[in-house]
């Protein structure tokens, strides 16, 4: 995709198409891999895509007008607005919502998705997380 085009996709028509790739990763390598093989799988073909992509975003917290860096990091942040906390864990729960509305409240983002990767089919893997969208 054009990247001038991408930063005009809202969050929702955004996160319907990083869904389809991370499915795409999914079919290719299946479960069981550790979460490090998806992110750097997925961040390939999101930049192949045409979207800007960064990588362990560190997210700072304000604290009385301070910013501290205290190791936050965002597994992948598309177009600057839309959060990927990605797992591969047996399942998800509240404690990995919890992080990824972290992560959406510090960085003041609308929309994240919290992906799964070890499951058999991915759409039973991911969960949009929203901050005020």
């Amino acid at each position: 995709m054009n990247t001038a085009n991408n930063n005009n996709l809202i969050e929702n028509e955004l996160s319907k198409c990083i869904i389809g790739i991370a499915m795409d990763v999914h079919t290719a390598l299946g479960p069981g891999l550790l979460e490090g093989a998806y992110k750097e799988c997925l961040y390939y073909k999101i930049n192949k895509a045409g979207f800007y992509v960064e990588k362990e975003k560190a997210i700072p917290i304000v604290f009385e007008e301070v910013r501290l860096d205290c190791g936050y990091r965002l597994d992948l942040l598309v177009e600057n607005k839309l959060v990927l906390e990605l797992k591969c864990v047996e399942y998800l729960n509240e404690v990995h919502l919890a992080q990824t509305l972290t992560y959406l409240k510090l960085g003041n983002f609308k929309l994240g998705l919290l992906i799964n990767f070890n499951v058999k089919r991915l759409k039973d893997g991911i969960q949009r997380v929203v901050n005020g969208l």
